[in-house]
C-alpha cells in the first residue's frame, strides 16, 4: 500500500456558505484517506487530516439552512498542506469581515496551496491572493468578480484552473472536480480514479462550465439602426449576416458598421453572429429532435461539421453529448 505523509486540509466555513461547498471537498479527501494510508509515529495515519473551521468556531447554518459544526479558526495557525475557501451568498458578508480576510492572508502564508470554490475566488481576491493570476468562479459571477478585481484575470468557463498556488473551481460540484485533481497531484491518478468511482463521478469532467450557463443575454445597442441589425439577425439566424450584408441593411458603409457595432455592442458583428446561432443550436437540439445537420442549416451554420466545430470551441463538447446531457425530448 502506498504510503505518503499526513497533509493538513483546513476547509474554512462562515455563515451563508454553499453546503456543497464545503461537503464536497470534505467528502474527497476522506475518501481519499480510505484508500490510502499515511506514516504516522505510531503505525498508521490518514493521507489527509480535513478540518472544518470559522471565524467563532461555532455551529453554523448555510445559505440552505443545513447546519455544519465547526472547529475555531486556527491560533496558533500552524503549517497548513491545502487552505480550502468555499462560496455561497455569505461570501458577499465574509469578504468584508476584516478579522476574517486577514486570517485568511495570514493561513495562507503559511499553505503549499490555496483552492477556492465558486464565490470563494471573492475572499481569495479581497485577501490580495488572486492578483495577477487566473481564475474561474460560477459563471454567474465571473463578470462581478472581473469588476471588483481588476488586478485578477477572471475566466468564466474552465471547471477548475491550478496558477501557481492558487486552484479556483467553478460553483458548486466543480469544487469536487477540483478535490479529484488535487488528490491524483496527491497521490496519482490510481487513488483519484478509485476515489471518483466511489463517488460516481468523472474524475474528468468533459468540457467547461459554459456547457450548464444560462442562455447568454445578448446585448442591445443604443442605437436604433443598430438595434434592428440585431433584432434582424436574431429573428433570422440562417440568412446571409455577412459584414456587407448587415451594413446595407444599416445603410452605412461596412467599415463604419463594423466600428460603430463593435462600439455599441461590444463585440464585432462576427462574434454576435456566432453567439446568436449558437444559442439558437443549443435550444433546437434541447427541444427538438431534429438530426444535427438539419438544426446546423436552420441556425446558419451551413453543415453539420461547422456546427460541431463552433461548439467544441464555445461549449467545450460537440452538439451530439449536449443534446444528449440537456436534450428534453
Amino acid at each position: 500500500m502506498l504510503a505518503v505523509m499526513t497533509r493538513r486540509i483546513v476547509i474554512v466555513a462562515y455563515p451563508g456558505v454553499q453546503a456543497l461547498d464545503v461537503v464536497g471537498p470534505f467528502e474527497v479527501f476522506v475518501s481519499a484517506s480510505r484508500v490510502v494510508t499515511a506514516e504516522g509515529t505510531n503505525g498508521v495515519a490518514p493521507a489527509y487530516l480535513v478540518q472544518l473551521v470559522s471565524p467563532d468556531g461555532i455551529l453554523v447554518s448555510t445559505e440552505s439552512g443545513l447546519t455544519l459544526g465547526t472547529q475555531p479558526l486556527p491560533s496558533p495557525i500552524g503549517a497548513i498542506d491545502t487552505l480550502v475557501l468555499p462560496g455561497g451568498t455569505g461570501s458577499r458578508v465574509a469578504r468584508h469581515d476584516v478579522q476574517l480576510i486577514g486570517w485568511i492572508r495570514s493561513a495562507a502564508a503559511v499553505s503549499r496551496r490555496i483552492v477556492t470554490v465558486c464565490s470563494g475566488t471573492f475572499l481569495a481576491a479581497e485577501a490580495g491572493l488572486a492578483d495577477g493570476r487566473t481564475v474561474t468562479t460560477h459563471w454567474a459571477r465571473a463578470q462581478r468578480l472581473a469588476d471588483d478585481y481588476p488586478k485578477v484575470h477572471v475566466d468564466p468557463d474552465p471547471i477548475y484552473i491550478h496558477d501557481g498556488r492558487l486552484w479556483s473551481s467553478a460553483g458548486v460540484t466543480a469544487g469536487i472536480d477540483l478535490s479529484l485533481a488535487l488528490v491524483e497531484d496527491d497521490l496519482g491518478t490510481e487513488v483519484a480514479q478509485v476515489v471518483a468511482r466511489w463517488l460516481v463521478m468523472f474524475l474528468r469532467r468533459p468540457g467547461g462550465q459554459t456547457q450548464f450557463a444560462a442562455p447568454v443575454w445578448m446585448p442591445r445597442a443604443e442605437r436604433s439602426t443598430i438595434r434592428v441589425v440585431q433584432a434582424h439577425i436574431d429573428q433570422y439566424p440562417a440568412v446571409d449576416h455577412s459584414v456587407p450584408a448587415l451594413a446595407a441593411r444599416a445603410s452605412m458603409s461596412p467599415r463604419n458598421f463594423t466600428r460603430v457595432f463593435s462600439a455599441q455592442v461590444g463585440e464585432a458583428p462576427g462574434q454576435y453572429v456566432e453567439r446568436v446561432r449558437t444559442e439558437a443550436a443549443r435550444r433546437a437540439l434541447q427541444d427538438t429532435t431534429d438530426n444535427v445537420a438539419t438544426v446546423a442549416r436552420r441556425c446558419g451554420f451551413g453543415s453539420a461539421e461547422s456546427l460541431r466545430r463552433t461548439f467544441v470551441k464555445r461549449l467545450g463538447i460537440p452538439p451530439d453529448q449536449y443534446r444528449r446531457r440537456f436534450g428534453a425530448l
